[in-house]
């Protein structure tokens, strides 16, 4: 879920062609929830191969990463390790919010609301570790890279830009910011035409760009005060303050020379230390790292996905063929100054 920095940060619009010939940390969690949300029937039923199993994330990661690779992008999916203390009680918190929606999602297909079914549907979505084992499987059967972070996952991908092992992070959250990543692309596994929930409108979602040296110039800021600004609107590591948004955060932040400071002045409750959230943020843990691509195995591909999973072998084999021919390719030789 990540804070709340839209309303403060300007997103630049961008094209997956102007990202060719990049690596690309993608937040993997992140990516692979959002496959599960979206790849759904009308009625919010996911994908499921001849034995009943979920497959709406294992198609998503196939299909999307194949497409964003054909652009000339190198993803390297960076998955979360053991969570910080501090997370447990969210997760514990996230996990009834889903299974409440779970509930509601039965109640609406009793009644035939088929719109209300699919939207508590998505809500409900459950990312197992069964689900990260066939994931990792199938990168590795791709031939795309894979980090296993000790612990956040927003983390160790800011690292490894910060190290130039990749060249920028990509996730639906701004966390990666907080992290100190310096560019972070927004859309880039879920890009493409999206319907609007409870409407029947559908909206262009497009990729874009947020650098974090030029928000922090806008803002007057450095990123220890944005994380500051963070921890009063709320992270995944503590509540915010009851009737502070990220505007009001940014004044409060203005006008204090430390955390202790805002934290007085926000008024609020805190129900954890705020410094020790800071601290999660400034000096989280990561390791070294190398990453290096392979080449797909379609022998095994094809068992994976086709003879396991159901998955139509023309189509794979199509999407293997992409992925072959692309990941032979060496991508833009531009330089990240252009980004910078």
């Amino acid at each position: 879920m990540g804070v709340d920095l839209g309303a403060l940060v300007e997103p630049r619009p961008i094209s997956l062609d102007s990202l060719s010939g990049r690596r690309i940390a993608v937040d993997a969690h992140n990516a692979i929830y959002q496959f599960l949300s979206i790849i759904r029937q009308r009625d919010g039923t996911p994908l499921m191969d001849y034995r009943g199993r979920v497959t709406s994330h294992i198609s998503g990661l196939f299909h999307r990463t194949s497409r964003i690779v054909e652009k000339g992008i190198r993803p390297v999916y960076v998955f979360d390790g053991k969570p910080p203390e501090l997370k447990r009680k969210v997760l514990a918190e996230r996990r009834e919010i889903r299974d409440d929606a779970r509930k509601k999602w039965k109640d609406a297909m009793e009644k035939g609301d088929l719109e209300e079914a699919r939207t508590q549907a998505q809500a409900s979505s459950r990312l197992t570790g069964e689900m990260i084992g066939e994931c990792k499987k199938l990168l590795s059967l791709m031939g795309i890279p894979f980090v296993e972070a000790p612990s956040e996952g927003e983390a160790q991908a800011a690292q490894m830009a910060n190290e130039g092992v990749v060249d920028m992070c990509a996730s639906q959250d701004y966390d990666a910011l907080l992290f100190g990543a310096p560019l972070l692309i927004r859309n880039l596994t879920m890009s493409g035409r999206r319907k609007l929930p409870r409407k029947e409108i559908y909206a262009d979602v497009e990729p874009e760009s947020i650098n974090l040296r030029d928000s922090l110039e806008k803002l007057g800021l450095d990123r220890q005060k944005l994380i500051w600004l963070a921890i009063l609107v709320g992270t995944d590591f503590n509540r915010g303050v009851k009737g502070i948004g990220p505007k009001k955060a940014y004044k409060i932040i203005k006008e204090s020379a430390s955390l202790e400071e805002a934290v007085r002045k926000s008024g609020g409750e805190f129900e954890v230390d705020p410094s020790q959230v800071e601290e999660i943020f400034l000096n989280p843990p990561f390791k070294e790292v190398e990453v290096a691509f392979g080449i797909p195995d379609e022998k095994q591909l094809l068992k994976f996905l086709c003879d396991e999973h159901s998955f139509t072998e023309s189509r794979v084999t199509g999407t293997i063929k992409v992925l072959k021919d692309s990941l032979g390719q060496k991508g833009s030789q531009a330089t990240l100054d252009a980004w910078m």
